[in-house]
């Protein structure tokens, strides 16, 4: 197939991995960005040789460019790069795996630019809310989960009759690396600890979500989001094999699964390539050799991250917005050292609950709304 993508956080666990499914089906790139890590941005462009290099950080910006001064890659920095990764003409496809708020402004951009959009980054339908579902549908374009969740449901729902007949979505969650555990017992975990996954490999503030499970949290309003679904029709399950990757219920009470090792470039490659499928890097999957599939009630009192994204999610507005930057903010003290990890769960309930909600009507309102959160984190630290 013949497809040129833009990729946002080429060098983050996504997009080392979007590039894999790139090299597989032989696709073009005509960007790549990173927070910044040059030493691996530099390696990936003058290997794929795209139009364009962005490094959020701009004084890392400026030491790629005299880097790459000897190629024909331009290298820009900061927000604005983002963006202009985000529109470049040559993209048909713009693939956002950044991590957090970061991602809000390049996925409205890539929207009214007319790209179709591969979303790994779920702050950006968290927290953007309608602004981003709107900027979609406003100019056409199809916006595609990454999320092996959402691209679980999303590939049960291809054959569905009509909209009617969608009855519950139920997503999966692995549980962590504290699964089973009581809050008495997550009072001293550390952070390595919280960083270590039993079945996936990501970033540490995507890893320390999936302790806290805020991770899901954010995905239960993605989900809603992606599919027009409100949270009482959204269950989460806990599946410590992480092979089931979602579920739909339908109306006639029948149940479709996707299934598959956990391997992140099966969903990359059908956001990539949809509705088409081809050959992947992917292992097959041996359901003799998994042999049980296991599924639990997620802890709802212990992990309050989850029931705070519920509520927020319930509210409305702004409370999505709310919930996320004090996450954003929290999980960045937890890595730091400088709060516990039961912190996290008490900070985002307290700014869902305490910070006044009301409803966005620019990308600005946004923003205001996650510094507001930030600010509420920080005062109490």
């Amino acid at each position: 197939m013949k497809k040129t993508l833009s990729i946002l956080g080429s060098t983050g666990s996504i997009g080392t991995q979007a590039l894999d499914v790139a090299d597989k089906l032989g696709l073009e790139v005509c960007a790549l960005t990173a927070a910044h890590n040059i030493d691996l941005l530099e390696e990936q462009a003058r290997k794929y040789k795209p139009a364009l290099a962005v490094v959020f950080n701009e004084d890392k910006a400026a030491e790629l460019r005299l880097r790459l001064a000897d190629t024909p890659t331009r290298v820009s920095g900061g927000m604005e790069g983002l963006i202009e990764a985000a529109v470049l003409p040559q993209a048909d496809m713009v693939l956002n795996s950044v991590v957090g708020m970061v991602g809000l402004r390049p996925t409205i951009a890539a929207a009214k630019a007319k790209k179709d959009i591969a979303l790994a980054n779920k702050e950006t339908l968290v927290a953007g809310g309608d602004l981003v579902t709107d900027a979609v549908k406003d100019n056409g374009v199809r916006l595609l989960p990454v999320d092996s969740e959402h691209s679980a449901v999303f590939q049960c729902i291809q054959g569905m009759p009509r909209r009617s007949a969608l009855k519950r979505l139920i997503l999966t969650a692995s549980g962590g690396p504290f699964f089973g555990k009581t809050a008495e017992e997550l009072r001293g975990v550390t952070v390595e600890q919280a960083l270590n996954h039993p079945n996936w490999s990501m970033g540490a503030k995507i890893t320390i979500d999936s302790a806290t499970m805020m991770n899901k949290g954010l995905e239960i309003i993605e989900a809603g989001r992606l599919f027009d679904v409100g949270g009482d029709r959204i269950d989460v399950v806990v599946h410590r094999e992480s092979i089931v990757h979602s579920m739909v219920e339908f109306a006639d009470n029948s149940v479709l699964a996707q299934l598959g090792v956990p391997d992140m470039r099966i969903p990359i490659q059908y956001a990539v390539t949809y509705p088409e499928r081809f050959e992947s890097p992917v292992a097959q999957l041996n359901l003799a050799q998994v042999g049980t599939l296991s599924f639990f009630e997620p802890d709802y009192d212990t992990f309050k991250c989850l029931t705070a994204c519920k509520k927020a999610f319930a509210m409305g507005g702004a409370a999505t917005a709310i919930a996320n930057g004090a996450n954003e903010e929290a999980n960045s003290l937890f890595r730091k050292g400088k709060i516990t990890f039961l912190d996290i769960g008490e900070l985002v309930t307290g700014a869902v609950d305490n910070i006044k909600n009301f409803t966005p009507s620019c990308v600005e309102d946004i923003i205001e709304a996650d510094a507001e959160a930030r600010r509420y984190v920080l005062e109490r630290v």
